[in-house]
């Protein structure tokens, strides 16, 4: 496995652990400055939205995230991941929980100093049925 490749694994597994425990001071510095994340049926968020969205997610539920890398391509200064991701909410305040589950494709770019930095994310996480 070549360096490139073993440090955007090693990127995942960090970012998935911050995105677990709502470590947003981790996250922050792992996204370029002009990031866009795609959700379904919602519009392109950037970095602020991106916290908004995980501290409230948090706040409301016990969150677990759990991501399955399937494929790394590195190109030069740029590469992309793909994953299978599962997502489990439980209501903070009682009820259900919810189980979503789908694909992701995230890309990167490298930088000058050698790290790789989230550019690009967009994820298919819909809800389980039953």
């Amino acid at each position: 496995m070549q360096a490139d490749e073993q440090a955007l694994r090693d990127h995942h597994a960090v970012w998935m652990a911050a995105v677990n425990a709502a470590d947003v001071a981790r996250l922050l510095p792992m996204m370029t400055e002009d990031v866009v994340l795609l959700n379904p049926g919602g519009p392109p968020i950037g970095r602020e939205g991106f916290q908004a969205a995980l501290l409230g997610g948090h706040a409301q539920f016990e969150l677990r995230c759990d991501s399955e890398l399937q494929e790394v391509v590195v190109v030069g200064d740029l590469a992309y991941t793909r994953c299978r991701d599962t997502l489990s909410l439980v209501p903070r305040a009682g009820g259900d929980t919810v189980a979503l589950a789908g694909h992701r494709i995230t890309v990167y770019r490298k930088q000058a100093d050698g790290r790789w930095l989230l550019a690009r994310d967009a994820h298919t996480l819909v809800p389980v049925a039953g």
